[in-house]
């Protein structure tokens, strides 16, 4: 049986911290991210997604590469010569999707205790579950999200569904590993919705009062 990775032992003083964490699970072509990055520029909060491969590769001193071939999966990578030296070992010992999140759980409860934060995916929720977060999953019928993707990535409908599948399937893996939950279930989340029936603009606008009526956005 794997190993979890134990991750949370450092005793941080902001624990109860006071200002606006967001936390944002999403289906692959839910718009998720849009959505996001739409309550990001309305509150003034800075969104992290891509950008925590590239603080997780800073604070290791791995290449970014290697958070982004294993972003949001479970794998087994040997470092071997492509990567130098670091802080958590040598190019010649290797580092499995444990010790790979470890370190991105790292970087995301640093951000999470120096202010405001909006996280998309990675987890994010249950890496924080000891922080005051508001902490939402968006979805959308298979559909939508076929059209979304095709128009996103310029596919034919077949090849946007297989692709969905395929990313929900990894997203999902790699959530209950690390969770010990069930990706997408509602007891994980405080609010779960479907971004088609509002649109991007008004799906943020409903997370938004409903975080400041639930006394999570602040």
């Amino acid at each position: 049986m794997e190993n979890h990775p134990k991750i949370l032992e450092e005793p941080y003083k902001f624990m109860k911290n006071k200002h606006t964490i967001i936390n944002i699970g999403r289906q692959f072509g839910s718009g998720g991210r849009d959505i996001a990055q739409a309550i990001g520029l309305k509150l003034g909060i800075p969104v992290y997604d891509n950008e925590l491969i590239t603080k997780a590769a800073e604070q290791s001193g791995f290449s970014p590469e290697l958070f982004r071939k294993s972003d949001e999966k479970r794998r087994f990578m040997w470092l071997g010569s492509i990567f130098g030296s670091n802080r958590y070992g040598s190019f010649t010992s290797g580092l499995n999707d444990g010790e790979l999140f470890k370190i991105q759980s790292d970087v995301i409860r640093k951000i999470a205790g120096q202010g405001p934060a909006i996280f998309i995916g990675r987890a994010s929720n249950y890496i924080l579950r000891d922080f005051d977060c508001l902490n939402v999953f968006i979805c959308a019928p298979m559909d939508i999200r076929k059209k979304y993707v095709c128009g996103r990535e310029d596919l034919p409908e077949d090849k946007a569904e297989e692709i969905i599948f395929k990313r929900d399937r990894a997203r999902a893996e790699f959530y209950n590993f690390f969770s010990f939950g069930h990706w997408g279930k509602s007891s994980d989340y405080h609010l779960c919705i479907d971004s088609s029936k509002l649109g991007i603009e008004k799906t943020a606008d409903f997370i938004i009062d409903f975080g400041r009526e639930a006394g999570l956005i602040r």
